[in-house]
């Protein structure tokens, strides 16, 4: 698995997304409670960036029409959203946060 570089570990802030591209990808990474998450940037009900949404309990929420997804697995638990987003693995090396594009689901 290739892992390459998303941001610095000091960029993110608490329950705030931040959108970087990888390789045409678009990605939010999310820290909160206590880790650090990667999901697709892209709401798989609308074509708009999960990362200008809000994070709460572990999920981050489309600002457009309100579909909820966990971090931990991409999956939708609130509507319109019916189709989970992909979500990333994610290491941290001393202040890097390191991304592979292999999906976890």
């Amino acid at each position: 698995m290739t892992f390459v570089r998303a941001c610095g570990l000091g960029e993110l802030e608490e329950d705030t997304p931040k959108r970087v591209e990888l390789d045409g990808t678009p990605v939010s990474i999310v820290q909160t409670e206590g880790e650090v998450f990667a999901v697709y940037d892209i709401c798989s009900h609308a074509n708009v960036s999960l990362s200008e949404g809000e994070v709460d309990d572990c999920h981050i929420e489309c600002w457009l029409h309100g579909s909820r997804f966990d971090l931990r697995s991409g999956k939708p638990d609130a509507l319109p959203a019916t189709r989970p987003v992909p979500v990333y693995p994610v290491k941290i090396e001393g202040d890097d946060v390191l991304v592979s594009l292999t999906q976890e689901s």
